[in-house]
């Protein structure tokens, strides 16, 4: 399985500096595509990761996505300055679901203009989403200007399913990333992803499904 296809991931609340110092060492042995983290370790990991291919990948309104549009930008902005390349942000869920969607779009906007040149990825939660509400959010997404949409924080009620995947590539097209997160623990799992339609896998439990 292609290891770039990876953003290997540690996002828990207790997650200490060796254990963010081991997810890069095995990033930079198995040539995963990024590590992704909390902002507190972005510098720590863009540090780790210098002079290597692995990209330092950092979550933004995370896990919830209510806070204010100008805290997640101030968040993505201090993220980028600190080394962040990719930026993994929580949509307003809430606002999804009221159909306040002038609010969903100007919050993924201020984000997407606090990256500069930092790659996006839109997290939507599906697990919260009705099949209609996760093709709006995508739609919403794309005409942002994000780069990705994602299915899931991994800290909600569910994760990655196929069928979700293959929802969100079918509205967004062939030109946009989908990422699938969210109990990818085996490589059954991950390839199912990558066949419904894919491109990058994020999951902490990345040695385990390439090595």
């Amino acid at each position: 399985m292609d290891t770039r296809l990876f953003d290997h991931t540690i996002l828990k609340a207790d997650a200490t500096k060796e254990a963010v110092q081991k997810i890069c060492n095995e990033a930079k042995e198995y040539g995963f595509m990024s590590v992704c983290v909390n902002g507190y370790y972005t510098a720590y990991v863009a540090e780790q990761l210098k002079e290597t291919d692995v990209k330092v990948c950092t979550v933004v309104g995370f896990p919830l996505g209510q806070m204010s549009t100008g805290a997640k930008a101030a968040e993505t902005a201090i993220a980028v300055e600190d080394g962040a390349e990719e930026i993994d942000m929580v949509i307003n869920v809430g606002a999804l679901k009221d159909r306040l969607y002038d609010v969903v779009l100007a919050d993924i906007k201020e984000v997407k203009k606090a990256c500069g040149n930092a790659l996006l990825k839109v997290i939507i939660e599906t697990c919260l989403l009705t099949d209609e509400e996760k093709i709006k959010a995508c739609e919403l997404a794309k005409e942002a200007g994000a780069d990705y949409v994602k299915t899931s924080t991994g800290f909600s009620t569910a994760g990655a399913k196929a069928e979700d995947v293959a929802l969100m590539r079918k509205t967004v097209g062939a030109d946009m990333g989908v990422k699938a997160s969210g109990g990818i623990r085996d490589k059954e799992t991950a390839k199912a992803m990558i066949d419904a339609g894919a491109s990058r896998l994020g999951t902490s439990a990345t040695v385990t499904i390439c090595g």
